[in-house]
């Protein structure tokens, strides 16, 4: 069983525990009452169409293959700082098992200050978990193709729309490419293999040219140099997922910053 297949499985249990929690009629009903009240989230395409650097700023405490990376790293700080300090959408990491993140790191960046349109980073594989971002205050939810069925993928892109999110569909090879026809909000390239964990940013050069054309394309993990997103904005994507090389320093928000003057 690779790392994926790991966290799937686990998810699957995870889900089935938070049903019993809160069970899916409750929480729905909560949603749909907060969304008759509350404006629809701020677009997360479009965003990234109108940044000049097109950054998505990770909130990264561990990962599965490096281990912790900023345990201390609070929710109420930095991604308030990230905003502060140019990015034009947050990433916010919320599985706990292997990512140490949680949905009140999003609502606790909401209620920090922040504005601009959040990703919810999670392995979702079931409605439940869609309803679950809107709650928190996430703009968009990542959906894998790697661990989701085309037809559960169609399903749970046109529950996340009746919800007011937008979609960032992330692929990493050739076969994937054919969920796009599911048309997606975001088409995300994922440089890390999630089977292994081997990052290679060619991967998004390699399957750039192999989506449409006006596809909001965005790359995700790996980058650490602004040259590299220069090249990836030649490339057609105007969307960079960046965590760890932020997440590592001791001022994210800052380094951020200081990665943006560089481009």
């Amino acid at each position: 069983m690779d790392i994926l297949e790991e966290i799937v499985a686990h998810k699957k249990v995870e889900v089935e525990q938070f049903k019993q929690l809160v069970p899916p009629r409750q929480l729905y009903a909560v949603v749909e009452k907060m969304m008759d009240e509350a404006s629809a989230p701020v677009s997360m395409r479009s965003a990234l169409l109108q940044s000049d650097s097109g950054i998505i700023a990770e909130f990264k405490r561990k990962s599965p293959s490096k281990g912790w990376i900023k345990e201390d790293g609070k929710a109420e700080v930095i991604p308030l700082s990230y905003q502060q300090h140019g990015a034009a959408a947050l990433s916010i990491l919320t599985d706990e098992k292997y990512f140490g993140g949680s949905d009140e790191f999003i609502q606790t960046a909401r209620d920090s200050g922040v504005t601009i349109p959040v990703l919810y980073k999670n392995f979702v594989i079931d409605e439940y978990q869609l309803f679950q971002a809107r709650l928190c205050g996430a703009s968009a939810s990542l959906l894998i193709a790697a661990d989701l069925e085309k037809d559960v993928c169609k399903s749970l892109i046109h529950t996340a729309h009746e919800l007011g999110l937008e979609v960032l569909l992330e692929m990493h090879s050739e076969p994937e490419l054919e969920y796009v026809e599911l048309e997606p909000d975001m088409c995300g390239i994922n440089n890390r293999n999630l089977g292994t964990f081997i990052t290679d940013v060619e991967n998004s050069f390699r399957l750039a040219a192999q989506l449409p054309a006006d596809a909001v394309k965005v790359s995700e993990s790996g980058i650490s140099h602004p040259e590299t997103v220069s090249l990836l904005r030649k490339a057609g994507f105007r969307g960079f997922l960046i965590g760890e090389n932020f997440m590592k320093t001791d001022h994210p928000g800052e380094a951020l910053q200081e990665f943006i003057k560089a481009i």
